[in-house]
């Protein structure tokens, strides 16, 4: 489903900020997804087999300090490849505001911890809870979402995001 894959981009837009003590955390984390990044992991939609997804991100910083992100999505899932677009910008520290071509209204992103959470809701009554955790090398980030509906879930997703040359 593409639908948990949604959800693994928004996570490396943040994913730097919270970067260990060895590696310190970016002054603005959208700057990670300046630029090109790679998505590769694994979904797993209930009654279905896991299957590999994949999202190459071109992004950019706006005048006004906004990230603009698209992503070529490539997932094994059968279905064709497509453009997600993502609009993301800081309203206060730690707390982001973001419009997402495949969520319907906003998407709430929160820094928690040493992690960011990414939350909201797609077609089919589905909501969506990301948490994008940076990796200690500062140019990649941990990504784990969880789809829910009706209280249930119903897909799973695990990926790994990096900051990419070259692609």
């Amino acid at each position: 489903m593409r639908l948990l894959h949604l959800l693994l981009v928004p996570a490396l837009i943040l994913a730097a900020a919270g970067a260990s003590a060895a590696s310190p955390a970016l002054p603005d984390p959208l700057r990670f997804f300046d630029g090109r990044t790679e998505n590769l992991g694994t979904a797993k939609v209930i009654f279905h087999k896991p299957y590999r997804t994949r999202s190459l991100g071109r992004g950019r910083i706006e005048r006004d300090g906004s990230l603009t992100l698209v992503q070529r999505v490539e997932d094994e899932d059968g279905k064709a490849p497509h453009d997600r677009r993502w609009q993301v910008r800081k309203t206060a520290p730690g707390h982001y505001f973001a419009t997402m071509s495949d969520a319907i209204g906003p998407v709430a992103i929160d820094k928690v911890g040493g992690g960011y959470r990414f939350r909201f809701r797609m077609k089919g009554d589905l909501a969506v809870e990301q948490w994008l955790t940076p990796l200690g090398d500062g140019s990649s980030a941990k990504s784990t979402t969880k789809v829910r509906k009706l209280g249930l879930t119903v897909a799973t997703s695990a990926s790994v995001i990096r900051k990419v040359s070259g692609l």
